[in-house]
């Protein structure tokens, strides 16, 4: 066979583009390890921003509807009664109203003290709304760690998968593409699965960061209005 015949082989035997299954198949079992610990991580990353969204949305719609119904009510008592139970019972609107209105029924009793009573409510409401806040964000600490880490462990993988390259040169006493070609395709794979790990949790921490930081100030103003709604009912007691 003539080395013309030998390369056009060659040629037609080549792929015509990059297979990341043979690539994965292919690569250093500490490159494999790297790369499935990534893979997994992306598969919760994914996961996270789908329910994370999802609870988000079911969030505003049903706040929204529990405060439009709220301000429209003459006895919050028997309002809250009524809405403030089953599935609405672990809306945050509803646990800041809940305490509120507990906090009202221990302050009204007796003696009242007035400037006290205000503090006390605003405490509690402020507590409520910094508890509930902190609880949403709670799951998108997983976000941030993969989105810092994730770059840093696919690196490792393809550092790892270089170093096997130039071992293989030193063994087949050989530094020709074919020997090195494949080990550095498989080693840089690991990275980009870093990336494609990393970048979408970075933006879908950011993204859901600002909607957690603007509900935690819908509810901040909510609480304000109705702490200023409870100090008027103060003022006439």
């Amino acid at each position: 066979m003539t080395a013309i015949t030998m390369l056009a082989a060659g040629a037609a035997a080549a792929p015509s583009h990059l297979d990341p299954v043979a690539l994965f198949l292919h690569a250093d079992i500490v490159v494999k390890v790297v790369m499935g610990g990534l893979l997994l991580s992306s598969v919760w990353v994914w996961t996270i921003l789908l329910s994370f969204g999802f609870r988000m949305m079911g969030l505003r719609r049903a706040s929204a509807s529990y405060e439009l119904d709220f301000w429209k009510s003459r006895d919050l008592e028997a309002f809250q009664a009524e809405r403030g139970n089953g599935k609405n019972a672990d809306l945050p609107v509803v646990k800041v109203v809940t305490a509120a209105l507990g906090e009202w029924r221990r302050s009204a009793t007796g003696k009242i003290d007035r400037d006290g009573a205000r503090q006390r409510l605003s405490n509690v409401m402020d507590s409520v709304v910094a508890a509930e806040a902190e609880q949403l964000a709670d799951r998108l600490n997983f976000l941030a760690t993969v989105g810092s880490v994730a770059p840093f462990v696919g690196l490792f993988g393809t550092v790892w998968g270089i170093m096997n390259s130039f071992f293989q040169i030193g063994q087949q006493q050989s530094s020709s593409l074919s020997v090195v070609a494949p080990g550095i395709s498989e080693a840089l794979f690991a990275t980009a699965v870093g990336l494609f790990a990393a970048i979408p949790a970075v933006i879908g921490y950011n993204r859901y960061s600002h909607m957690v930081n603007s509900f935690e100030a819908h509810l901040q103003r909510f609480a304000d209005r109705f702490h200023a709604s409870l100090s008027r009912e103060l003022d006439g007691l």
